[in-house]
């Protein structure tokens, strides 16, 4: 299957970058997925699944299953699908574009598996990794954790200046990651932040995904 041909991700769109959670139950999760997408305001899902070694053996399974299953139903909200790590899945599976760790394959590896579709690139806390990945054409960067993330409680927090140099010195969008909520969402988007990748601040929100959804719309205006 052919990566679909790549849609805008600029400066000047914006809004949520919903991350789905490391496990995902397809009996349940599509029905969540639904009431976050029907609230409107998400701009990119990116499937975001971690396996123990044990479960290694049969993640190519459960990749194709799980991809099947949400990326039509981002797509009938308009909604970009990229996978997390691994360009020649994406590529694989058909999805918009792949996101890429300082750890995995670099750009001409990541543009080989999916062409014309979407390259983010995580930066952690440095304008030095991103200003190369820009240079070597990146669609976006990710900078983060800005806050404590119980996904990863190990990462490198970042400061809220990294955003504001961003918004002067960079051309292409940045995604603000970690720990992320509509509580403390404000401060980033002022900072300069373009997108906001958020994860527990969603399908953890005490009211349910769509509640946590509008509430991230507002801020965006």
């Amino acid at each position: 299957m052919s990566v679909r041909a790549r849609r805008r991700f600029t400066k000047n769109d914006g809004g949520l970058y919903l991350l789905t959670p490391p496990r995902v139950c397809l009996q349940t999760f599509p029905d969540a997925l639904s009431r976050a997408l029907e609230a409107g305001g998400v701009s990119c899902l990116q499937i975001r699944l971690k396996f123990s070694q044990d479960e290694s053996r049969d993640s190519g399974r459960v990749w194709r299953e799980c991809v099947g299953v949400l990326a039509p139903l981002a797509r009938r909200y308009g909604v970009s699908v990229l996978l997390n790590d691994d360009a020649r899945l994406a590529g694989a599976l058909g999805a918009d574009g792949v996101h890429i760790g300082q750890q995995d394959d670099g750009m001409d590896a990541a543009r080989a598996s999916v062409g014309e579709g979407i390259v983010g690139v995580t930066c952690h806390d440095s304008p030095e990794l991103a200003h190369a990945a820009q240079a070597s054409g990146a669609d976006y960067v990710a900078f983060g954790s800005f806050f404590a993330s119980r996904n990863k409680p190990d990462a490198v927090r970042a400061p809220l200046g990294i955003l504001s140099h961003w918004r002067e010195k960079g051309n292409i969008p940045c995604v603000a990651i970690g720990g992320i909520t509509a509580g403390n969402a404000a401060d980033l988007l002022r900072a300069g932040a373009d997108y906001l990748a958020v994860c527990e601040g969603v399908w953890g929100h005490a009211d349910g995904p769509a509640a946590a959804v509008e509430e991230f719309a507002v801020l965006f205006g």
